[in-house]
């Protein structure tokens, strides 16, 4: 690798010409910096896939939770009102998979799969390619050249690595359904194509009550992940320009990432930087609003939404700073965005101040919400883009067992770091020492949603 002097300086105190060694330092910082922003998917994905195998997991096995989300998943802004079930495939060794969602009936998944860069290769379920009726979906290698069986639905991918994100609806928070929702998404069948149709061994691991923690680390650490990425991966075409600058960084196929002390430094100060960059530009991707002059915005620019699902199919876009910006608040993408879910995220009140954990807030969601299964407000905390931790729960959905609606059929949810008297079932806790963003989603959205005819009001600032 490269050797990273500890000795020298990234400029020139005294103001005369940068030496070679001084030129060196500034580009391999700034390389950094780029690589960060650049890897952000990829080392998301690591992030969830390490923390799977920390908790008893590995590749092609499934990550499922017993019970609803609480602030133990630290994955970035996950959806509390589900019960997820999530396959991490890798096909580099044992070929295709089989991922076989069940019929819609007893229960749904709305969910896709996604390669290791978070592009979706297809939906499941009943916004997806099965259209409900279930079905088996073979995710193929990128090298892949045989023929595909009857009676499967073939998902090709350009990497090895992968996972699915299925969510598992619940009729509503009670221990009955959330039961029944858990019962259903265990029905998924996980296993390699070449076991044979008889040979469905499926592991399951439940990390209801472990801490599973893929928040992204800015440190040397993001390099680590990403490097384990590169040496595990075939380059893509898009990518292939980012040989040689990681090269300069350590990271190399075939070579192990080592980085001496000072560059260790290097890389903990860039990775550091790079963090305050796209919090910096986190709010680009707010512009413009959903609703004209508001707050509410689905958090990613248009090229990403329009990029991700067909591989940055248009020659004059890839729009790796947006990109970089959106996966460092999120995982997952859909093939088709608004089919099974669609999202609305702010971080200000109706007058544009930050939402702060010691204030209280109401969020007032109107009757009649254009959708098919439910609605949901999740607070998460600013800093970390995860579940707050340490609080009694994340968040408040249509199909909440307590929640109270109004006479007129509307919803008051409420955000506060102490309950609103008679109110406690329309209560989302904040702590007074974190700041809070809150994502609304919508699962099965209808057309008067998109065409506005429904507004969700900002959120306002009670006290």
């Amino acid at each position: 690798m490269a050797i990273i002097s500890a000795t020298s300086s990234v400029g020139d105190p005294n103001g005369g010409a940068l030496t070679r060694e001084q030129l060196d330092q500034r580009t391999l910082y700034r390389r950094a910096v780029e690589a960060v922003i650049w890897g952000m998917p990829a080392v998301n994905y690591d992030r969830m896939l390490q923390s799977f195998i920390a908790a008893g997991g590995g590749a092609n096995q499934i990550a499922y939770w017993s019970s609803l989300l609480d602030g133990l998943n630290q994955t970035l802004t996950p959806n509390p009102d589900t019960v997820y079930v999530n396959p991490f495939f890798d096909t580099r060794e044992v070929g295709p998979m089989v991922l076989e969602i069940p019929p819609a009936g007893a229960g749904s998944i709305t969910g896709s799969i996604d390669d290791c860069w978070q592009n979706a290769l297809e939906d499941v379920g009943p916004a997806g390619t099965d259209k409900g009726a279930g079905g088996k979906y073979l995710i193929l290698p990128p090298d892949y050249d045989g023929s595909v069986p009857d009676g499967y639905i073939p998902v090709r991918s350009d990497t090895y690595q992968g996972f699915a994100i299925l969510r598992s609806n619940v009729k509503s928070g009670s221990d009955a359904d959330v039961a029944a929702a858990v019962a259903y998404g265990k029905a998924v069948g996980f296993y390699p194509l070449s076991a044979g149709p008889e040979a469905r061994d499926s592991r399951y691991v439940d990390l209801s009550g472990v801490l599973y923690d893929a928040t992204i680390q800015y440190d040397r650490r993001f390099f680590q992940s990403l490097a384990r990425m590169v040496e595990h991966e075939p380059w893509l075409l898009r990518d292939k320009a980012l040989i040689d600058p990681l090269r300069s960084l350590g990271i190399r196929k075939g070579s192990p990432f080592q980085p001496n002390d000072a560059a260790g430094a290097l890389l903990d100060a860039a990775a550091l930087e790079a963090r305050a960059w796209l919090d910096a530009h986190y709010e680009d991707v707010f512009d413009p609003p959903f609703y004209p002059g508001g707050h509410w915005a689905l958090p990613a620019v248009a090229e990403v939404v329009e990029g991700m699902p067909n591989f940055f199919a248009d020659p004059n876009a890839y729009p790796v700073d947006g990109r970089g910006v959106t996966y460092s608040m999120a995982y997952f993408s859909a093939k088709h965005l608004g089919a099974g879910q669609f999202y609305l995220m702010t971080t200000r009140d109706r007058e544009g101040r930050p939402l702060d954990g010691g204030a209280a807030y109401r969020l007032h969601v109107p009757a009649n919400a254009p959708v098919r299964l439910y609605w949901s407000a999740t607070a998460y905390d600013r800093e970390t883009h995860a579940l707050i931790r340490d609080v009694a729960r994340a968040s408040r959905a249509s199909n909440s067992p307590e929640i109270q609606a109004n006479p007129d059929g509307s919803v008051d949810v409420w955000f506060a770091p102490d309950p609103p008297p008679g109110k406690e079932g329309n209560w989302t806790p904040t702590r007074r020492d974190r700041g809070f963003e809150v994502l609304f989603r919508i699962y099965g959205p209808e057309k008067p949603f998109f065409d506005k005819q429904w507004i969700l009001p900002d959120i306002e600032k009670v006290q």
